[in-house]
This record gives structure tokens, C-alpha cells and sequence, in this order.
């Protein structure tokens, strides 16, 4: 490996891995948000005495804002590649990091080639950032469906 590909290589590892901790620590932050706001919303269900009567409601409303966290997440992603120079425009950062986080991948767009390890890093990153998500509505599922059962005490 030449010292330009080191170089390369190095920008890469030292732009993406702060990326991936500042986006795990955006992303449990806001988990941790969200439960108080879910928590406060299956607990006043419980103290009116009756099941949760929306917990359809409740989950699809959980998966937006969690949606929602992962474009910002994709924005964050996106500005870098546009700062490096890694993107030629704001709308084809954003469809790549898009693409990246979810190791979706099809659209023909590609980052600069001294940053495509950028792009390896940021589907590492959504796997983790996925994997978190999964276990928090996995949690809230469970969370709702205790809830819908009658004489439950409510959840801490």
C-alpha cells in the first residue's frame, strides 16, 4: 500500500468512526427519550383503570419517530460526505448514506474513490443503529401487549 492509499485509508477510519459513536450516542439519547415518552403514555392508560385502547397507535407512532431519528442519522452521514468532498451534491449524499445505513445499496451512486471506505463504516454503523431500534420496539410491543392485559400493574 502506497503512503496516498495510507493516508486515504487513515481519513477514512479517523472521519468514520467518531460518525459511528456520535450517531450511537444521538440514537440511545433519544431511545431513552422516547421511552419516558412511551412509559408516560402507558401509564396513564393503566391509571384510568382500563386497557391501553391505541396500542396500534402507540407502535406505529414509536416507528415514525424512530424513522425519523434514522434520516437525521442519514443527514449527519450525508453532511460529512458533502464536507469531504466525498459527494458531488446534497441530494445524491443523502441517497447514498440512505443506501448505506441500510445495506440497501441499489442506486448506482458511489462516494469518492479514496472514501469508499466511509461507505463500509456507515453500514456498520445502521447494523448497530438497526440492531438498537429492533430491541427498543421489540420492548415497546412487549411493553403494550402487557398492558392490554387487564389487572397489570404498570411498567416502570
Amino acid at each position: 500500500m502506497d503512503a496516498g492509499n495510507i493516508v486515504a485509508w487513515t481519513s477514512n477510519w479517523v472521519w468514520g468512526l467518531p460518525m459511528i459513536v456520535f450517531t450511537v450516542i444521538l440514537h440511545a439519547y433519544s431511545l431513552s427519550l422516547l421511552n419516558t415518552k412511551v412509559t408516560a403514555f402507558l401509564n396513564k392508560g393503566a391509571q384510568r383503570g382500563r386497557p391501553l385502547s391505541v396500542p396500534s397507535f402507540l407502535i406505529g407512532a414509536t416507528a415514525l419517530a424512530l424513522t425519523l431519528l434514522h434520516g437525521a442519522e442519514c443527514a449527519f452521514w450525508a453532511a460529512a460526505y458533502r464536507l469531504l468532498g466525498a459527494s458531488t451534491d446534497n441530494k445524491s449524499a443523502m441517497l447514498y448514506s440512505l443506501n448505506a445505513l441500510t445495506s440497501y445499496g441499489h442506486e448506482e451512486l458511489y462516494l469518492a474513490p479514496h472514501w469508499k471506505l466511509m461507505g463500509a463504516l456507515e453500514a456498520l454503523n445502521g447494523w448497530i443503529l438497526f440492531g438498537l431500534t429492533t430491541a427498543f420496539l421489540f420492548t415497546v410491543i412487549q411493553r403494550v401487549w402487557l398492558q392490554t392485559i387487564p389487572n397489570q400493574v404498570p411498567l416502570p
